[in-house]
């Protein structure tokens, strides 16, 4: 070597990777240098741990702040791990040479609370207008947390891939989609997200104050229309032999395409990246000290030209004073393929991260490889392909390539291939496709002598014990809360979700749906050991920290269900010690709120909570108590709270209606609070006052729970539905009392006297009334069942069997129905119901009735 070896490179391709490794070896460097957060040294050895499995990520964050944190990933076909494990199998000093993170994180703090994403400083660039700061970014060099949805940019969809994919042997394979670039798909390093430090040229406003591409600027004084197809003619395919064969010879050429860029665009807008770059000159010149000019330093293709640079110590430290800093602390973390991607808000994402791993890994025929692999997938999903579909595709891809004058098969060619062959023509299989294998779910991991905070080993420990393996894809799994190891997992889930690690999320199982189980949908994703950091400084472990947590949310909250829902999560979590403090809070907040909405809200997760008794062995006693006395209340002020409502009002307190009604159902009580409740139900539904949508419930709730005769049930329909009642009213009663999936289609199919009141009331509504009160209707009837629909249709083409009046007609004989019950076919039922419960016939005296 004659002097330092600059391997520009664009971040996280095949191409860049093998190039990068061929020059290495051709070169025999004393050091490597590597762009990256200096306190990264301490952790490159692990790279060579055999648990170390790639993709994986250096976690910085701010010791006081771990909410602020950035990640540099690493998959396996990315040019720095390959450079970096190079380095170690051959026991070559290696080192990272960015600027550190804690001056990174600091700057980052500081724009943020300038709210700008670039420190402005005096120049060719005064009075351009910054950027506005991408959420959550914290990025020094490659990535950042997205907290909130990506952006525009970010959102391309990895399932539209470029006609210009690489070819499996491009020495350069890693760029972006040509269809819609983005901002910075021209960056050649392929760096971080607009305005954080490290972004390329094209994520910061040119000295016209508009944003530069490259590849763009380079095409376009070539003479090209397509970047992307001048990148693969000068770059790609050019230097796949190089000059005499020597592999430095495609670093060469982008190195002087990029100090072409930089001699006319200057640092591109981005000031960071001075500070950056003088750090960088500065490690290479300490390095040259030590160990001569026999050095390789591999960094984003932008910063090559600020390398080469001849400048003074001096300069480069007067760049550097005055930086703010920040403490730091920082450790390798699984990454996955999924989070590579660009429509997850990376900055350097690739389209397809599954696609480039095949292509790193596969050591021969890469197309032929690439279709076995879809041919499983589509056959675990029980698609008919045959080995014929696999070499029929085959051939199709090599085909389109040749026709579009590529080397080989890309990526665009395998996929229409696919497409045409293995998917019958439809898109719809293509989708799983690109989801599990062009995008891919691969989760990296780390070795246990990894750092980590006391909560990260807690947690981790637990999942050990617990067999509840983190994995990328998504899973469901269903628990059984009678035994102790699901109990175990649920209790973890329901801790970490109070201390909003959102490893889990509950949903609604397919078996049973009794208390005893819960269904959880599972997903580990990389940005979830910063909530963990996060969470750390509640406690040492899930079980304190999940504690500290709970008391401290109990006393700050104002709201009474905020506390009442606590109180949930408490029981849910198995949190004893919160769980006194927590009721100490509901019962203040309780006595202090008269509102019967806040009520309301409160009393249904109270009633939920202590059905948990039996299932968790959960003392509920004092939260009985406190439920009870919510219920009181609610009897008290409701009938008053439910008077003189205007539409949303009366819609708003038919909920609570519905869900006291199912509460006070729960509570384990007194029989008194359930005959009070329904004297409220009683009166609701005769005053006049009262909405006619609450009024219809309250008669429906009374006539299920069998607090209301049929025949009075009848008499409130048909004074509900009289000529004094107005349209409107009338038509919001019906919705109250027979409206929505909750049966009420069932209840008209069965009591032919009530449809025939509603047919009777409808057929008389006048018709300058009839097109207000139909959107309530169809409302009404559109929740109903398809079958029950259609039943109600035929009942009335009949003719219904009651009059106007109420009196009912003699049945018709329409199968299914009958006059009365029917006694003896009813107590047909006891034994085999007897059989199935494994209860003796004493305990069914009566039930048939």
């Amino acid at each position: 070597m004659t002097g330092p070896l600059l391997l520009g490179v664009r971040h996280h391709g095949p191409g860049s990777a093998r190039a990068v490794r061929a020059a290495l070896d051709a070169a025999s460097p004393r050091v490597v240098l590597i762009e990256g957060p200096p306190e990264g040294d301490a952790l490159l050895a692990l790279a060579a741990d055999e648990q170390m499995r790639p993709p994986v990520a250096l976690l910085a964050h701010a010791v006081d702040d771990p909410g602020r944190a950035a990640f540099w990933p690493l998959a396996e076909f990315s040019p720095e791990w390959v450079a970096l494990r190079w380095a170690l199998g051959r026991d070559v000093p290696v080192r990272f040479i960015d600027l550190p993170a804690a001056h990174s994180l600091a700057l980052a703090a500081a724009e943020e609370a300038a709210g700008r994403t670039r420190l402005e400083e005096p120049g060719p660039l005064e009075g351009a207008d910054p950027e506005p700061p991408a959420a959550g970014s914290t990025d020094p060099g490659w990535d950042a947390v997205p907290d909130s949805a990506p952006s525009a940019e970010a959102e391309l969809s990895p399932q539209e891939p470029s006609p210009h994919e690489p070819s499996p042997h491009e020495p350069l394979s890693d760029r972006p989609s040509p269809q819609a670039p983005s901002a910075r798909s021209g960056d050649p390093e392929w760096d971080a997200v607009p305005g954080e430090p490290g972004a390329g040229p094209d994520s910061a406003p040119s000295d016209a104050g508009m944003r530069i591409d490259p590849i763009a600027v380079l095409a376009e004084t070539a003479g090209y229309d397509d970047p992307e197809r001048w990148w693969e003619d000068v770059i790609e395919h050019r230097g796949s032999d190089g000059a005499d064969g020597d592999p430095r010879a495609p670093f060469a050429a982008l190195g002087e395409a990029m100090a072409a860029l930089r001699g006319m665009y200057g640092h591109g807008g981005h000031d960071r990246d001075l500070a950056r770059e003088a750090h960088m000159r500065i490690q290479l010149r300490t390095a040259r000290k030590e160990f001569g000019d026999d050095v390789a330093v591999v960094c984003g293709a932008w910063h090559v030209p600020a390398l080469a640079e001849k400048t003074t110590l001096t300069a480069d430290r007067a760049l550097l004073k005055g930086l703010p800093k920040v403490k730091t602390e920082m450790t390798w973390v699984p990454w996955t393929h999924r989070r590579l991607a660009r429509h997850s808000g990376y900055g350097a994402g690739i389209d397809s991260p599954g696609w480039y791993g095949h292509l790193f890994q596969a050591p021969d025929r890469p197309v032929e490889r690439w279709m076995t692999k879809v041919a499983r997938l589509l056959r675990d999903e029980d698609r008919m392909v045959s080995s014929a579909h696999v070499i029929e595709a085959v051939r199709l891809a090599e085909t389109l390539a040749a026709m579009r004058g590529r080397p080989l098969a890309g990526l665009t060619e395998t996929t229409d291939a696919i497409r045409a062959v293995m998917c019958d023509g439809s898109d719809v299989p293509l989708d799983l496709i690109r989801d599990r294998l062009v995008v891919g779910d691969v989760l990296g991991e780390v070795p246990d002598a990894a750092p980590a905070v006391p909560l990260q080993r807690d947690l981790t420990r637990l999942q050990r014990s617990l067999r509840l393996k983190p994995e990328a894809l998504e899973r469901e799994v269903e628990l059984d809360l009678r035994k102790d190891n699901d109990a175990a997992k649920s209790r973890l889930l329901h801790r970490l979700s109070l201390l909003s690690v959102g490893w889990g999320e509950p949903v609604t199982g397919r078996g049973s749906t009794g208390t005893f189980r819960e269904s959880w949908r599972l997903r580990w994703e990389p940005e979830l050991f910063v909530k963990v950091a996060e969470a750390g400084v509640w406690g040492t472990t899930v079980l304190s920290a999940a504690t500290a947590k709970a008391e401290s949310t109990a006393v700050s909250a104002t709201a009474l269900a905020e506390v009442t829902a606590l109180a949930e999560q408490c029981l849910l979590a198995e949190l004893p010690d919160a769980l006194s403090v927590v009721m100490k809070a509901l019962a203040d907040r309780a006595a202090l709120d008269a509102d019967v909405g806040h009520l309301a809200q409160a009393l249904p997760a109270l009633a939920r909570s202590l059905r948990y008794g039996d299932v968790r062995s959960t003392d509920t006693a004092a939260l009985g108590e406190v439920a009870t006395g919510l219920a009181e209340r609610i009897c008290v002020g409701l009938p008053p709270a439910c008077t003189n409502l205007d539409a949303d009002g009366a819609a708003e307190m038919r909920g609570h209606l519905d869900a006291v009604h199912t509460a006070i159902g729960l509570l384990p009580t007194a029989p008194e609070l359930s005959s009070r409740w329904g004297s409220v139900l009683h009166r609701l539904t005769g005053r006049d006052t009262v909405p006619g949508v609450i009024r219809g419930r309250a008669a429906r709730l009374l006539l299920d729970d069998g607090r209301l005769e049929e025949d009075e049930a009848a008499r409130l329909m048909s004074l509900a539905l009289s000529l004094g009642t107005p349209p409107a009213e009338a038509a919001a009663w019906i919705e109250g009392f027979v409206g929505g999936a909750s049966g009420g289609g069932m209840l008209l199919v069965h009591d032919e006297r009530l449809l025939g009141l509603v047919d009777a009331w409808l057929t008389s509504v006048p018709a300058d009334a009839f097109t207000d009160v139909l959107p309530l209707l169809r409302r009404t009837f559109s929740a109903y069942e398809p079958g029950v629909r259609r039943t109600l249709g035929e009942l009335v083409r009949r003719g219904p069997a009651a009059a106007p009046g109420g009196a009912a007609r003699p049945q018709t004989g329409m199968p299914g129905f009958g006059a009365g019950l029917d006694e003896e076919r009813a107590d047909a039922v006891l034994p085999v119901l007897r059989m199935l419960l494994g209860i003796d016939d004493n305990d069914l005296a009566g039930a048939g009735r």
